[in-house]
């Protein structure tokens, strides 16, 4: 890949060839800007993850009996950082149906977050 600069200047500017300094500051700068990205999602999956958790604290109260599908959502939840660790996949957990036309409109469409 050409990096490329873009200088301003008063007859309208240039483009040209990144310098290998610039090129090596602009890759770095695609590292840096990967990790956020991807601390990010992880972050959104985490607090969707623990909403879940919260939603459905009442069902672990010590007079309600949990049903096994609960319980294995539930851990499904939980287990999501050990299942779940590439930026692909914590796109795929946050994906939001998109068809106006859909009953489930604008709900997240991964089945991990589907009710038992």
């Amino acid at each position: 890949m050409v990096y490329k600069i873009a200088e301003a200047s008063k007859d309208g500017g240039i483009i040209r060839n990144a310098t290998a300094k610039e090129e090596a500051e602009l890759k770095a700068q695609e590292v840096e800007d990967s990790k956020t990205y991807e601390v990010d999602l992880l972050k959104q999956v985490r607090e969707l993850r623990n909403q879940k958790l919260q939603e459905t604290d009442y069902l672990a109260n010590s007079d309600l009996t949990m049903s096994d599908e609960w319980k294995a959502k539930r851990q499904s939840w939980r287990d999501i950082p050990q299942n779940f660790s590439t930026v692909e996949e914590y796109k795929a957990l946050l994906k939001i149906d998109k068809d106006k036309t859909s009953p489930t409109w604008r709900q997240l469409t991964h089945s991990i977050w589907s009710k038992p």
